[in-house]
C-alpha cells in the first residue's frame, strides 16, 4: 500500500515532505549535529570502507567516535548492524543516533551519505566540517536520470562542508572543490596530488604502498582500497592526525564485512564476497585481481542485478565481466518486485559466452555458488559480487535472511573444501 501510494506523487513533492521531515527531526532533537564534528563521505564505490578506515584513524589518534555506515552503526563502544539496507537513515532515525552520539559525548559523527539522502533533503540541517569524495561513476540512473543529475545532487554535501576531500582521479574532480574551501586531493596516479600512492604492492592477502614517506599496509586487497585508504588520510591532514599514528590504524583493520573479503579454505581456492553492484566496481575488480591470478588458473564470477534499478548497466556488467571472467554464473541478487528471470536476461545482453560451457543461468543463488565452487580448482578465483555484508534478500516487500559468507561456509562443507 505504501508502495502504490508512493507512485501517486512526483518526486519534488515527495522531497518537500522529507525537508519537513528533516526539520522537525532537527528542532525535536536540538540540531545533535552542531556539537559534533561531522564526516560526511560521498561516492559511488567505495563509502562503506572509507567509512571504517576514517574511524579507526579518529579512534587511533583518542578521539571519541560514532558511525553510520551501509553495513554497521557505532557510537564509542558499542556497535550493532544496518539491517534496513538504506544507506543513510531517515531524518528522524538520522537525527535520534546523533543525539544519542552527543549524550554518549562523541566528539565525531563519521556518516555515510548517499545522493539519494542528499537530493531528497533527509540531512538538512547537518552541518558537516568535512565532505569526502570516493568517485563518481554510473549508478542510480533509474532516479537521477543522468549523471550530471546524480552529480549535482552530490554536490550539495560539498557546497555545505568546510573542508573536502577529493579523489583526483575521478572525472572532473574539482567539480566538488567549491571556491575558498580546504582542500585535499589524493591519487594513485597523479604526483601532484596532496597525497600520492607510490611504491605500490599489491596481494590478495594486503596492499603496501607509500605517501609523504610513510609506508602503508593494509590487509585487505586491491588497488581501490588504497584509494579508499588515501580518503581517509585526506581527512586525517585536515584534522592534523600523524600519519604513523594511522599507518597503525589502517593496519589494525582486519578487513570490512562483504569488501573484498577472503574466506578461507582448505583447497588453494581465491573466494572473494565483494559489494561490487556497478561497472566501475567491476573494473576496478578486475584491475585489482588479474594481476594475482596464476596462468592457467581460472575466474569463475557470481552475480546478478537489484531489481527496480538503472537497467541500463546490467548489460556493461555483462560485457566487463565477459571480457574478463573464465566462467560467469548469473544469478538472483534482490529482486524487489520485479521479475528476476528478466533482470537476468538483461544481464545476458552484454554477456559473450557459451552458455552451459563458460557461462551458466542458475537463478537459485544457494546453488550458483554451490555450481561455483564445484568446478573450482587450485589456484583459481571464485568472485561472488552483490550482496556483500547485506544479511537479507528482497523479493517484494519479503525480506529473506541471506548472509552471502555463511552460504559459502556451508557449501563448501557441503563439498568438503572447509
Amino acid at each position: 500500500m505504501k508502495r502504490f501510494f508512493s507512485r501517486l506523487f512526483p518526486q519534488w513533492m515527495k522531497n518537500q515532505y522529507h525537508l519537513s521531515q528533516a526539520v522537525l527531526a532537527n528542532f525535536w532533537y536540538g540540531f545533535p549535529s552542531r556539537k559534533l564534528k561531522i564526516i560526511g563521505v560521498t561516492g559511488t564505490n567505495g563509502k562503506t570502507t572509507t567509512t571504517q578506515f576514517i574511524t579507526r584513524i579518529l579512534e587511533k589518534s583518542g578521539k571519541k567516535v560514532a558511525l553510520a555506515s551501509t553495513i554497521n552503526f557505532q557510537i564509542g563502544e558499542t556497535k550493532w548492524t544496518n539491517a534496513s539496507k538504506f544507506t543513510t537513515l531517515s531524518p528522524w532515525q538520522l537525527q535520534r543516533f546523533l543525539q544519542e552520539a552527543v549524550k554518549q559525548g562523541m566528539e565525531y559523527a563519521v556518516i555515510e551519505t548517499s545522493s539519494h539522502a542528499l537530493d531528497q533533503n533527509r540531512v538538512w540541517g547537518i552541518r558537516y566540517a568535512i565532505a569526502v569524495m570516493t568517485n563518481v561513476t554510473r549508478e542510480h540512473l533509474d532516479y537521477h536520470k543522468t549523471m550530471a543529475g546524480y552529480r549535482e545532487a552530490k554536490k550539495k554535501m560539498f557546497e555545505r562542508a568546510r573542508a573536502v576531500v577529493v579523489n583526483a582521479d575521478m572525472i572532473e574532480p574539482d567539480y566538488f572543490v567549491p571556491d575558498k574551501k580546504h582542500a585535499v586531493l589524493y591519487s594513485v596516479k597523479d604526483h601532484e596530488a596532496h597525497l600520492f600512492a607510490e611504491d605500490i604492492s599489491l596481494d590478495f592477502r594486503g596492499t603496501e604502498f607509500t605517501v609523504d614517506g610513510t609506508r602503508f599496509h593494509l590487509q585487505m586487497p586491491g588497488l581501490f582500497n588504497i584509494e579508499n585508504a588515501l580518503a581517509a588520510l585526506g581527512v586525517a591532514k585536515l584534522l592534523s592526525i600523524d600519519f604513523s599514528s594511522a599507518e597503525t590504524a589502517l593496519e589494525s583493520v582486519a578487513g570490512v564485512p562483504g569488501r573484498m573479503e577472503l574466506v578461507p579454505n582448505k583447497t588453494g581456492v581465491d573466494i572473494l564476497i565483494d559489494y561490487a553492484v556497478t561497472p566501475d566496481a567491476f573494473e576496478k575488480l578486475y584491475a585489482s585481481i588479474l594481476p594475482l591470478k596464476i596462468p592457467g588458473s581460472k575466474i569463475i564470477h557470481i552475480f546478478g542485478a537489484c531489481g527496480e534499478r538503472d537497467k541500463g548497466k546490467r548489460p556493461l556488467m555483462g560485457e566487463i565481466a565477459s571480457g574478463y571472467a573464465d566462467v560467469i554464473i548469473l544469478t538472483n541478487e534482490d529482486p524487489f518486485y520485479e521479475e528476476g528471470e528478466s533482470i537476468i536476461d538483461d544481464i545476458e545482453k552484454g554477456i559473450n559466452k557459451k552458455r552451459d560451457k563458460d557461462y551458466f543461468r542458475i537463478f537459485d543463488r544457494r546453488s550458483a555458488i554451490h555450481k561455483a565452487l564445484s568446478i573450482a580448482e587450485i589456484g583459481d578465483i571464485v568472485l561472488i559480487t552483490g550482496k556483500g555484508a547485506e544479511e537479507t534478500m528482497a523479493f517484494g516487500a519479503e525480506r529473506v535472511p541471506w548472509k552471502e559468507r555463511q552460504v559459502v561456509e556451508e557449501e563448501l562443507e557441503k563439498l568438503g573444501m572447509k
